[in-house]
């Protein structure tokens, strides 16, 4: 027992600590429709409302046009209540994986509220967190709202168990993902897995097979398995074309592509994200050359 003496302490700091302790995540915040975008924070189990989501539109998202029928029609299906699957959008780096879910979301949200449906709300989930997913899907229950949870660049090393935890809340069950919640995730692995991992198992294993199997399984809960490959120069063009036509940019279009050009090959790569950074330096070229 602490001594008389001790306890205006003892109570001082208990109060502080309540003070600084986060609140408890809240279910109704998902109810408030002038809000599309939460950002789920695992350490402090809050459920944080975004005003804006940084992503591309639709229109500028050029060369995926099957890939993003495909996950605008799959998005539709859930905002009308109707049967949908888990998405995973795997491939290279800066194809607009990421960009394709955001902007699908967009659209899909905009049509319901023009038809005065409900929208839907998009929780990213940072990949570090998944092993608080089971806190986030007792959060949603709560809530009737059709959410979409989504993971971006999701990967898994070796001895990392949470893709065991990913796979029973992407199979469902008794204590596994409501019907009103959908998972999106992008990775730039195919199977979300090391190739040493698929390829080279233990060999104090009894049945590889097995192990091999098990790590696969993951991949084919997603009932949406959509690949984004490499640019090609024609597709990377298309890109900087767009780009370029929505800035208005005042270049001709033959020195436009030629600097283009120059600008993958010092990256070393042609995609939407090596486009994006080129006309974002060349918008500040040319505004700075008409000053």
């Amino acid at each position: 027992m602490p001594s008389a003496a001790l306890l205006p302490l003892l109570t001082r700091i208990a109060e502080s600590l309540e003070r600084i302790a986060p609140p408890p995540a809240d279910p109704t915040v998902l109810e408030d429709e002038r809000s599309d975008i939460f950002l789920w924070q695992g350490t402090t189990a809050n459920l944080q409302p975004l005003k804006a989501m940084q992503t591309v539109p639709l229109s500028l998202l050029k060369g995926i046009d099957q890939q993003m029928q495909k996950v605008l029609a799959n998005t539709r299906f859930f905002a009308q209540g109707l049967a949908a699957n888990n998405v995973m959008l795997w491939g290279a780096r800066g194809m607009g994986k990421s960009s394709l879910v955001k902007a699908c979301l967009l659209r899909v949200n905009e049509e319901q509220r023009k038809a005065g449906q409900p929208p839907l709300a998009l929780i990213e989930i940072p990949r570090d967190d998944l092993h608080t997913l089971p806190q986030l899907l007792a959060l949603l229950r709560c809530s009737t709202r059709r959410v979409i949870l989504f993971c971006d660049d999701l990967s898994f090393e070796a001895q990392d168990a949470d893709y065991k935890s990913l796979k029973s809340i992407l199979d469902g069950g008794i204590a596994g993902r409501p019907e009103h919640v959908l998972v999106y995730a992008t990775s730039n692995r195919r199977h979300l897995m090391p190739r040493h991992m698929i390829d080279n198992e233990a060999g104090d294993a009894i049945n590889p097979g097995e192990a091999i199997e098990e790590k696969l399984s993951l991949s084919d809960r997603f009932g949406l398995w959509i690949g984004l490959y490499g640019a090609t120069q024609e597709h990377y063009l298309s890109i900087i074309d767009a780009y370029a036509a929505e800035r208005h940019l005042p270049i001709a279009q033959e020195d436009l592509h030629r600097r283009a050009l120059q600008w993958a090959i010092q990256r070393g790569s042609r995609s939407g994200r090596v486009a994006a950074q080129f006309i974002t330096a060349l918008a500040a070229e040319l505004a700075t050359a008409q000053r």
